[in-house]
């Protein structure tokens, strides 16, 4: 195949032949998601945009023969973070639409692995659920990865990359994010305005009621962000440097590979029947039944016509019917 899809991987920028090659391929698309939501007094709204981009575009540089990168989800769910100015706030149900939209309509035109990868951490539950509805509802896979946690594949990579306590030390425009941001647009950081904060539950040292990026308490309550912070800053901005950036970077673009040559061969799981009698109505919810025809790339598979349905006559009004 000399097609431009085999090196080709960023999505938008194939023609529509070419995507039929790069289906053909079995690429795994990667759909990156974000929001435009306030980080602090440092850095710009859109953190949440240019992290999981980047992330996403250095997996597709390694391996565009197994990747394709899609144009980013830019508006997320942000409701709780209105009280800052230059929030933007997709509703959890246009969000999830929006989304599912996306990858049925990947799933029909025939790429069947597809990963949403997230940038905004109140994302992560709307998104498994697109996920996972998306396995019910088409014949594709799909699966979210929250680019921070490809950190912690790797035991030993957090431990040696990580100064802030925990909890609350990495969290929000904090150690991490400041870092990678520096590293990815180092240039659109307010260095002089970088300052460290805290969540002000934290410093109750509960148990129960306590968060950060990479885990969170068994009780906590989230509500409006501005309840638990005055400047938007949750973490150790101060202990961030482009350094770090760079290897957190490197180590998320690493594992996201990784996985992908994982994934791109694995076989689905296959589906059992267990009811002793047949269902006799389709399953509810617009999920899959057992029984629907298995879909192609150009949708479900058509039964071929009869032999009488291609030498049918004139219609009643004497023209023939069109095939």
């Amino acid at each position: 195949m000399t097609s431009r899809a085999k090196t080709e991987y960023r999505y938008e920028k194939l023609t529509w032949p070419e995507i039929n090659d790069a289906i053909e391929l079995g690429k795994v698309c990667i759909l990156p998601c974000g929001a435009v939501e306030q980080h602090g007094h440092h850095l710009p709204l859109d953190v949440d945009l240019v992290c999981p981009g980047g992330i996403a575009k250095g997996a597709g540089q390694a391996l565009p023969e197994k990747i394709l990168v899609l144009p980013t989800i830019c508006y997320g769910y942000t409701g709780h973070v209105m009280d800052f100015p230059g929030t933007i706030n997709s509703n959890y149900t246009t969000f999830m639409e929006h989304v599912l939209d996306v990858t049925r309509s990947l799933a029909y035109h025939g790429f069947k692995k597809i990963i949403l990868l997230n940038g905004h951490g109140s994302n992560m539950p709307n998104l498994d659920l697109v996920a996972r509805r998306t396995n019910l509802e088409t014949d594709a896979e799909c699966l979210v990865i929250a680019w921070w946690n490809l950190l912690t594949v790797d035991k030993k990579f957090l431990p040696s990359w990580r100064e802030s306590k925990f909890p609350g030390g990495c969290s929000h425009a904090c150690e991490l994010e400041t870092s990678l941001y520096l590293y990815l647009d180092e240039e659109n950081v307010r260095k002089d305005k970088i300052k460290s904060g805290v969540i002000s539950f934290n410093e109750e040292e509960s148990a129960f009621n306590w968060c950060d990026l990479f885990a969170s308490g068994p009780a906590t309550v989230v509500s409006w962000t501005s309840t638990y912070t005055g400047t938007g800053v949750l973490g150790d901005a101060e202990l961030a440097s482009k350094e770090k950036g760079q290897r957190a970077y490197v180590e998320a673009v690493r594992q996201l590979c990784n996985f992908v040559n994982y994934f791109h061969p694995r076989p689905k799981d296959a589906r059992r029947e267990l009811h002793r009698r047949p269902p006799t109505i389709p399953i509810p919810w617009k999920q899959r039944s057992q029984s629907q025809p298995r879909e192609t790339a150009g949708g479900p598979t058509a039964k071929p016509k009869s032999a009488a349905a291609k030498t049918r006559g004139p219609s009643r009004n004497g023209a023939r019917r069109s095939k």
